[in-house]
């Protein structure tokens, strides 16, 4: 016989049914107001709102205020801190606060991926934000997102500021990609993109 699916806890339940109103209401202070109550409820440990928050990790109205209480009972749980960081990331609150969350996210777990992307995301200064992403190759050496989100940022600062210190780092991480690259697809876009740059004159 096939396993009987385990049934959604009654706080999971909760916030699936405060979704389903936010859904058709679109009251954002409604469903906050909601979410404090079943967070504050008797059955809202870390574990619990953790498994009641995952359907809607991409929905940061839901995420952020879970987790909110999440962090407030696990402050030195790096996952935390980052699933709480990129919901304040994707409801566009500024990348002082989000940067903060990844900062203490990497003093809790300095191995923990997400967060150093979050602590390079959140850098307003290209050059900087581009030397942040070249610390994450540094640190994660097989990290093909990383080396991409570098490329690009060094690509971009070269076109703006003229460097060729840029563009060289641009064009080398591009061909790094390459060589790894697999898909026809992928292969054609870099191939694309390093034509481009290889035909820059600064």
């Amino acid at each position: 016989m096939p396993d009987t699916p385990t049934p959604p806890s009654p706080l999971a339940a909760a916030v699936a049914d405060a979704a389903a109103r936010y859904e058709e209401q679109r009251d954002v202070v409604a469903l906050h107001t909601r979410l404090a109550e079943l967070a504050d409820g008797p059955d809202a440990d870390a574990d619990a709102l953790i498994a009641a928050a995952a359907p809607f990790a991409q929905i940061p109205e839901i995420a952020g205020p879970l987790y909110e209480r999440v962090v407030a009972q696990r402050p030195d749980d790096a996952r935390a801190l980052v699933v709480l960081g990129n919901a304040y990331w994707l409801h566009g609150r500024g990348p002082d606060v989000v940067g903060e969350l990844a900062t203490r996210a990497i003093a809790a777990d300095h191995t923990n991926r997400g967060a150093w992307h979050l602590w390079a995301l959140t850098e307003s200064d290209p050059r900087q934000r581009t030397a942040r992403w070249q610390q994450v190759t540094r640190r994660f050496p097989d990290d093909q997102l990383a080396k991409a989100l570098l490329a690009d940022n060094a690509a971009s600062l070269a076109g703006a500021e003229h460097d060729d210190e840029a563009l060289v780092l641009a064009i080398a991480t591009y061909e790094e990609l390459l060589a790894d690259a697999t898909r026809p697809e992928q292969r054609a876009a870099l191939e694309h993109a390093l034509d481009t740059l290889r035909g820059w004159k600064l």
